[in-house]
This record gives C-alpha cells, structure tokens and sequence, in this order.
C-alpha cells in the first residue's frame, strides 16, 4: 500500500481553515493513514480513543474505537496483508482503475496524473505503487483542503476532484472493506470510510455550481 509520505508536499505553511474542513481533512488523514500500512499500537491507541455521537458517522466511529482496543498490532498486521498483500494479490485491489474498469493501471490513473500535476501533486521517488490507491487518493484530499499544495482547494475544487477520482468508486470499495471475509478491524474502517463518503458527496450534491 501507498504511505502517508507518498505524496510530496509543494508548500508546507499553515492555512487557516475552517473548523469543518479541518474536521473533513482530520478523517481523510486517518483514513489514508490506516489504509497506508498496518497500524502500529499507537495508532491503534488514538484509535481507540475517539469517541462518536448518535449520527450514522458518529456510530461508526464509536464502534470502530471499540474494535480498536481489543485488537493487536500482530493480528492487525496479518488483517491488513490478507486484506490488501496476499501471497499473490489480496482480497481486496484497492484501486480506482481496478474498480472502474477492471484493470490497474488504466485511463483513471492517466487522469489523476494529469490532474496531480495541475495541482502539484508529485509522488516520492522511492514509492513505485499506482497514485490511484484508495490511501493517497484520501491523503490527496486532506492536502487540498488543508492546503499543502498551495493555497487550501476552492470547495468547487475540491467536488471536480472528489467526483472525478474519488466518488465514483470509493464507497464501493469501502463497502467490500467492510463486508471482507478477513476484515475485523477493517470491516469498522470500511463503515466509516462508507458512511463518510456518502456525507461528502451529498455535501457536494448541495453545493452551487
């Protein structure tokens, strides 16, 4: 999988956001964070820790901290590599070329080059996977809400990028996330992943053009 270093920040000042989009960039970090690698027991700590309300996300989140502190970096470890390593491919390809046209490495991945390098978007030299996988591509919009490729994504910005390489196909994937015969604490991941992309996009659905 991709790691939070994989893309290579152009501009790393602080912008002042919004306490709602700080909020939006916060879960889209995490979530590229732990689908980046297995998380190590401090993640899992902090993971445990968060707390949710009564809303669809907030119960995800509750249940997904619940999972997190019975589980073992060990047994989280061996979750995620059948999950997305396997001894040939894992369970699951968490790729937008894969998932919109079957294959990897396919228009889906042209495009997004294309509009990473619009953004300023470049991908570490020592990292070889495709820019499309699900982790970058969250990472890739936490960075554009918080700024690190410039100054923060206009929100009209941020809903061409989100429909163009994100919600075609990453509630899909956070669905089988969830629904994998060896995901545990991943199946929580996936419900949180889910129900955070339906937020998004309705929240784009209602934004002016």
């Amino acid at each position: 999988m991709s790691n939070q270093e994989a893309l290579m920040q152009q501009q790393t000042a602080a912008h002042d956001i919004a306490e709602e989009d700080r909020l939006r960039a916060d879960l889209y970090d995490y979530l590229s964070a732990i689908l980046a690698r297995p998380p190590a027991q401090p993640l899992l700590d902090q993971t445990a820790q968060l707390t949710g309300d009564d809303t669809d996300l907030g119960q995800a989140i509750s249940s997904l901290a619940r999972v997190a502190a019975v589980s073992k970096p060990r047994a989280v470890e061996s979750e995620f590599n059948a999950l997305f390593i396997g001894l040939g491919r894992g369970e699951l390809l968490p790729y937008a070329s894969y998932y919109l046209t079957g294959f990897l490495n396919e228009k889906p991945l042209a495009s997004l080059r294309r509009d990473m390098a619009v953004r300023g978007m470049t991908r570490a030299q020592n990292v070889y996977e495709p820019e499309d996988n699900i982790a970058s591509l969250m990472e890739m919009m936490a960075g554009m809400i918080r700024g690190r490729f410039g100054a923060p994504a206009s929100l009209a910005d941020q809903k061409l990028f989100f429909a163009k390489h994100i919600g075609l196909w990453a509630g899909h994937f956070f669905t089988d996330l969830e629904g994998a015969r060896n995901s545990v604490l991943y199946a929580s991941v996936g419900a949180v992943g889910r129900v955070f992309m339906e937020i998004e996009a309705e929240g784009f659905r209602m934004t002016a053009e």
